[in-house]
């Protein structure tokens, strides 16, 4: 989907900050990411939905295992959960695993567009850094 990497920091025009400063950067970024994007997605979801999404985050794995026992009870044969296992390393059994798996194949179900949703946060976080840029490089401005 996307990556907050050296090539992110080129795109915004911040490939000349400190080596030192660029990943608390891009952790700082990713932070204010998850919370607008968990903000935006939240709105119009019931606390009932709220309270299960955040038990899947919280890797509770009762909770975990029932929802996919319920909404997919195939997961193991699923290519979104053989492409993840295949990327994290982590064995089919691992209930961290499961439970980042279980996390996207919720929003999936109960929030289709958070892909998009994701992609204009993202844009409009891009177009807020790349306004700051001289002030976030301590360059003076004219």
């Amino acid at each position: 989907m996307f990556q907050l990497d050296e090539k992110f920091l080129e795109e915004i025009g911040l490939n000349e900050l400190p080596e030192e400063q660029k990943k608390p950067f891009l952790q700082h970024i990713y932070d204010e990411l998850e919370l607008r994007v968990g903000t935006k997605l939240s709105e119009g979801m019931s606390d009932e939905q709220l309270s299960e999404f955040e038990s899947i985050i919280d890797r509770k794995d009762e909770v975990v295992v029932a929802w996919l026992a319920k909404f997919a009870p195939d997961y193991k044969n699923d290519s979104g959960f053989i492409q993840l296992q295949k990327a994290t390393g982590l064995g089919v059994n691992d209930p961290s695993l499961r439970s980042e798996y279980a996390a996207t194949k919720w929003l999936e179900v109960n929030r289709p567009d958070y892909r998009n949703v994701v992609s204009e946060v993202l844009e409009g976080l891009k177009k807020e850094v790349i306004a700051s840029r001289d002030v976030i490089l301590n360059k003076p401005t004219d």
